[in-house]
């Protein structure tokens, strides 16, 4: 469930800027940033992510409220090479950058199960402490009798 959009003229660091706002979010969510984000790569980004949940809803029966944006790749794409005439005869060069956008969408219930295994590790964790000073303080009450009984 993605979306590519290749060869937009603007340049990387400028898409990346706006991809930032929104990596990890929800659909809905990040369509409602970036129309009120006074950015050129707002716009584009906006195409792109709601090309890819109309991908989602139409190829893969998806709900557009279960999707959240896992994944935003901006690549370098070519580059235009201009230039501006100078004095004595010169010319300074202008690079006009173009950049790659993907876009993935997924279904939110998998990073709620990703959080949820997190979570159980380290609970996991906590308790094998637990069990570990428990284990230590039976060493020391077995140590204590042990040393009555001697005598």
């Amino acid at each position: 469930m993605k979306a590519i959009l290749r060869q937009v003229r603007l340049s990387p660091k400028k898409a990346n800027l706006v991809a930032g706002i929104i990596r990890g979010k929800k659909v809905e969510e990040a369509l409602n940033l970036l129309k009120f984000t006074p950015k050129k790569g707002a716009k584009i980004l906006y195409k792109v992510i709601a090309s890819a949940t109309a991908n989602a809803e139409n190829n893969f029966k998806q709900d557009k409220k279960n999707l959240s944006i896992t994944e935003i790749v901006v690549n370098e794409g070519p580059t235009y090479k201009r230039s501006m005439p100078c004095s004595r005869g010169r010319v300074h060069p202008i690079l006009k950058r173009t950049s790659h956008i993907t876009v993935n969408v997924g279904i939110l219930e998998e990073k709620e199960d990703k959080k949820s295994s997190k979570k159980a590790k380290g609970t996991k964790e906590i308790k094998e402490v637990k069990k570990i000073e428990e284990v230590e303080e039976d060493k020391a009450e077995e140590s204590k009798e042990e040393t009555p009984s001697k005598e």
